[in-house]
């Protein structure tokens, strides 16, 4: 449960990036933030967002290499992630972190005095303490991908860059390379972006009889 909240935790904040979470760099490189900008404003004006991606982690040194599949629904705060055989939902008020797997459910308060991954967290984690690079552009498909590297400034960080690729036609976010201090990769895939989606009105309602009554233990942190 607690390997499974962590990672559900990490990629969150990778998802964060694909939304609205990295488009404000100061005096950065003018043109990774003319093109963020671009991101951010295009993003902003979506009602809700579904995103189904491809997540990859990687270690060549350990011999590791998992391949993992998962989508995310976010309207304003709120947010519905199914990954790695959990669902997380935030509803405005609280993380409901479900792993049926475990038959477990964890809730939790978000405040900024935890480690908890609340929606503001999304949209402010890699906004400062970051020097920005324009890096290559890549033909995918027919379609432009133009990445910029994010590279932390603190030398204390578990992680060294972050490649982001936005699709230019679009203004999407199509791929994150992240890259750690200990040779670790994990790549996020956009395979389908769509918004404005119609969403069932209890799609982030949680529903606690429903898991009581099919026995599930219920943490409360």
């Amino acid at each position: 449960m607690n390997q499974n909240k962590t990672m559900i935790k990490k990629h969150i904040l990778l998802i964060g990036f694909l939304t609205a979470g990295l488009f404000s760099f100061g005096q950065n490189s003018d043109k990774a933030k003319a093109l963020l900008d671009e991101v951010y404003n295009k993003v902003k004006s979506y009602d809700n967002i579904y995103i189904d991606f491809r997540s990859t982690l990687e270690n060549t040194e350990a011999d590791l290499k998992q391949e993992t599949n998962g989508n995310v629904t976010l309207d304003g705060e709120k947010y519905f992630l199914n990954y790695l055989g959990a669902q997380q939902l935030f509803d405005g008020n609280k993380v409901y972190t479900i792993v049926p797997e475990n038959e477990e459910v964890t809730i939790e308060d978000v405040n900024e005095d935890n480690d908890n991954v609340s929606p503001s967290k999304m949209l402010t984690f890699y906004k400062t303490g970051h020097n920005y690079q324009w890096d290559i552009l890549q033909n995918v498909d027919g379609r432009k991908i133009q990445y910029v590297k994010l590279i932390p400034i603190d030398s204390n960080t578990e992680i060294k860059s972050v490649l982001l690729g936005i699709d230019t036609e679009t203004k999407h976010i199509y791929k994150l390379i992240q890259t750690g201090i200990n040779g670790t990769k994990t790549t996020l895939t956009v395979n389908s972006f769509k918004t404005n989606q119609p969403l069932s009105s209890t799609l982030f309602t949680f529903d606690e009889k429903k898991y009581e009554d099919k026995g599930y233990y219920i943490t409360r942190n």
